[in-house]
């Protein structure tokens, strides 16, 4: 019995390795961007570490009205982290969580229906939008490798040599390695890069020292939840973009464990995604979606018993609770990040490429949904002046890139593709009717 728990435990541990860079560098990263001080930093990446145990928990714990009952890990979002980042740089953090509040509480309303809305967003949709979030995001790390926007030191040859080791070091980890190692290699290069940093004076451990051994969450920790039309409607494409991968995970999933989903077992995981968004929300933490690299880890164990997952989510809940833990992760260097952020952000452009390659290239109005989409994505991100002058009401949908480029997509796969079919079924039905 003894030696079973061990296995429980080490198990579980490394399912929380395996997706624990994710989980910390998405507050960091959001953290960073906004200016948060050091202490606030601290807040939030504990704050998501336990959050992330919470909604992995929800989603494991199959019952009558949430919970998919799988083997799943669930961690915030990287398709999030681009539009948070715009939606406070110009609204505000409130904003932020205004927005994260009404799209949990969208996917809880449609979580009965949105079966039934997934074949309106097909890889053309979904994969385009991922690419757009991939793209958007890239100016970011670039700042990052410099030093971070406004620095002192912007570009200097130390930060770039910094930035470049780091990535460098996870090129050559996941040149030489395979399985977990390859798994935790943005971990290590970020643990890498810091060493190296610290010897070169560029550490600071204050925000350890200071950070306490235990807290409790707090609700609305950044103040109340403000809601801007533009910032809801960015949340609410994530949120659905995250439905769609949450989808092809829980039928991962289901063949894995040899476990046949019905309609009400993924209701009850859209379900459970929704409150996880919602508690998000209200504790300023993030939005959550399923982690495939666990999924990947669950396949080379081959160990598909639920203890492991309910493990992992209780050292998630732990490690949250423990503030020195969170701290650690605020003391790596802006270019360290930035190195390891070039990888990650490329991978979600990558990410959104490989979602592409499942669309019909033969198919003209497939390329020109992807163009226009990507096209119109950028370029607004490029230059945000470009609808100044439209009236108020439209630039909510214009004003942002992510936005613009998501409708555009989903827009032009209805006129394309959806009306399309439709009209064809139609006119199949029409001429056997006449044949008849």
């Amino acid at each position: 019995m003894k030696q079973y728990s061990l296995k429980i435990a080490s198990l579980g541990i490394q399912h929380v390795l395996a997706m624990y860079a994710g989980a910390v560098i998405v507050p960091l990263i959001v953290g960073g961007a906004l200016g948060l001080t050091g202490e606030q930093l601290t807040y939030l990446v504990s704050i998501d570490i336990f959050m992330c145990g919470i909604a992995t928990l929800l989603q494991v714990w199959r019952n009558k009205f949430f919970g998919i009952g799988l083997p799943v890990v669930l961690g915030c979002t990287f398709t999030a982290v681009g539009p948070m980042i715009a939606i406070g740089g110009q609204y505000g953090i409130s904003a932020i969580y205004g927005s994260i509040l009404v799209s949990g509480i969208f996917v809880v309303a449609i979580s009965k229906y949105f079966g039934k809305l997934v074949r309106f967003f097909p890889p053309v949709v979904t994969g385009s939008v991922v690419t757009i979030i991939g793209i958007t995001l890239i100016p970011v790390a670039m700042n990052n490798m410099a030093g971070g926007q406004g620095s002192p030191d912007f570009g200097s040859l130390t930060n770039i040599g910094l930035a470049f080791g780091t990535l460098l070091f996870i090129i050559v980890l996941f040149r030489f390695f395979k399985g977990f190692v390859r798994a935790i290699a943005i971990l290590l290069g970020l643990g890498a890069g810091t060493v190296v940093a610290y010897f070169m004076g560029m550490v600071n451990f204050t925000a350890v020292a200071e950070a306490s051994w235990l807290h409790m969450p707090a609700p609305f920790y950044f103040g109340l939840p403000t809601f801007e039309v533009s910032a809801i409607l960015t949340m609410i494409l994530v949120a659905m973009v995250s439905l769609v991968e949450s989808t092809g995970v829980y039928f991962a999933l289901g063949d894995i464990c040899e476990e046949k989903l019905e309609e009400n077992d993924l209701e009850n995981g859209y379900r459970a995604e929704g409150l996880a968004i919602i508690l998000g929300a209200i504790f300023n933490a993030f939005p959550y979606t399923t982690y495939s690299q666990n999924v990947g880890l669950l396949q080379l164990s081959g160990v598909k018993t639920k203890n492991v997952i309910y493990t992992a989510g209780a050292f998630l809940v732990l490690l949250g609770l423990v503030p020195k833990i969170g701290a650690l992760t605020t003391i790596i260097p802006t270019p360290v990040l930035g190195g390891a952020m070039v990888a990650m952000f490329g991978m979600v452009v990558a990410y959104g490429i490989k979602m592409l390659s499942k669309v019909d290239f033969a198919s003209q109005e497939n390329l020109l949904i992807i163009a226009c989409s990507v096209g119109m994505g950028l370029g607004v991100t490029a230059v945000p002046e470009l609808f100044a002058q439209m009236p108020s009401s439209i630039r909510i949908l214009t004003d942002n890139g992510i936005v613009a480029g998501s409708l555009t997509a989903i827009v032009l796969n209805l006129v394309f593709n959806v009306f399309k079919s439709n009209q064809a079924a139609q006119q199949a039905s029409f001429a056997e009717q006449k044949a008849s």
